[in-house]
């Protein structure tokens, strides 16, 4: 049973009767009493007090602690916090200028992005028949707590920072960045802490890789396939929800294994970070490969939206791919998952919101059954009357 706190104003109320019944012959509740001045400061401390009461008791368990304190909790698991990353440092992104052949674009060169955010070049290259590109790395922010603003797509405008006769100063991103994080949340943290707490480490076990996975900086969401390639095969299934949510949170790259690996295709760009982090982790024999699922639209038809504004249209948009997000998986069925969206569940969550009476959902009209390596996300919903 939760301890009832009381608010200032009972405690205030509690020390102006405690006064008027123990000072006799004052009136200690006058506006201006120097005793009532004397009690609502009295009150004023026990209300901090019972606040930091309060405080102490979130720290004192891993389900409630924050910052400090739940790291400290976390650590205990041999879980941390992820720092921020930057965009092309595990893979480098590319950018390529129009110049004279035989100019050099050295090491070192600032970029700038049409923003305003900056980047270096990490290597050096000299322009042959009239173009030059070069390898980049988002400039890491001050403070270190930020670094998914350096992600961009292939196309994005690039700048020289520092003028360099013979090469154009406006170039383009011709391999996209990719693989910068910010500093994990407070929940992000909590909930990979929990599940350590919760699943102890078996050497190899299922929910072994998914915690793995879910150490890598950006990786908010992963799920494990056994024998997903065949025997002796592992195959991971990441997702970069924030660090990629320009693409929807799916991972950029080539699919495969790890560098150090010889029995299969190399990865590239997240995969590839994924999969070097596993590879020491693994048993020994383990083959593992980490894939991008591969997106599974799911288009809707909704009646009775006749009177829904646009503002509660795009509220059912993102309760339709919340429920995708928290259900969804590209495990499908054949392998003993389940890989299963209720709709029932999609009902309840169009439901709850405010201003739906009356919806049907008339596509699709059963439950979502995932494929293997398939992802359900949100296509297309056509509103009816």
């Amino acid at each position: 049973m939760p301890y009832p706190r009381p608010t200032l104003t009972q405690l205030r109320g509690q020390v102006a009767a405690d006064l008027q019944a123990s000072a006799a012959g004052s009136d200690p509740l006058l506006r201006f009493s120097s005793l009532n001045v004397l009690g609502s400061a009295l009150a004023g401390l026990a209300q901090l007090q019972y606040g930091y009461t309060d405080w102490v008791a979130k720290q004192s368990n891993p389900f409630t602690a924050s910052d400090e304190f739940l790291e400290a909790w976390a650590a205990l698991k041999n879980v941390f916090r992820e720092p921020a990353t930057q965009a092309g440092a595990s893979t480098p992104g590319q950018v390529t200028f129009s110049g004279t052949t035989g100019i050099a674009l050295p090491s070192g060169t600032p970029l700038v992005r049409g923003d305003g955010v900056g980047y270096t070049t990490t290597s050096a290259a000299t322009v042959v028949g009239g173009t030059v590109t070069v390898s980049a790395v988002a400039n890491a922010d001050p403070d270190g707590l930020t670094g998914a603003f350096g992600n961009c797509a292939v196309g994005t405008a690039m700048t020289l920072g520092t003028a360099i006769a013979g090469i154009n100063s406006t170039g383009s991103v011709s391999t996209a960045f990719t693989g910068g994080a910010d500093v994990e949340t407070d929940d992000s943290l909590r909930s990979r802490m929990l599940l350590a707490y919760q699943n102890v480490p078996q050497g190899g076990a299922q929910k072994d890789y998914v915690s793995w996975a879910l150490q890598v900086n950006g990786v908010t969401r992963a799920w494990c396939n056994p024998m997903g390639f065949g025997a002796g095969t592992v195959v991971v299934y990441p997702m970069f929800d924030a660090a990629e949510a320009a693409n929807g949170g799916f991972p950029q790259g080539v699919n495969g294994v790890a560098t150090a690996e010889s029995r299969g295709t190399q990865a590239t760009g997240d995969q590839l970070t994924v999969a070097n982090w596993i590879y020491p982790l693994r048993p020994a024999t383990a083959l593992v490969y980490v894939c991008a699922p591969t997106q599974q639209a799911v288009p809707f038809t909704i009646t009775g939206s006749s009177n829904f504004s646009a503002a509660t249209k795009a509220l059912i948009a993102s309760a339709i791919s919340g429920i995708f997000a928290m259900y969804g998986s590209p495990l499908g069925t054949t392998t003993g998952q389940n890989g299963v969206v209720d709709l029932s569940y999609i009902n309840s969550a169009i439901a709850a919101i405010s201003g739906t009476d009356g919806f049907v959902i008339t596509a699709p009209t059963a439950n979502i059954v995932g494929t293997t390596g398939q992802l359900p996300v949100l296509g297309t919903i056509t509103w009816l009357p």
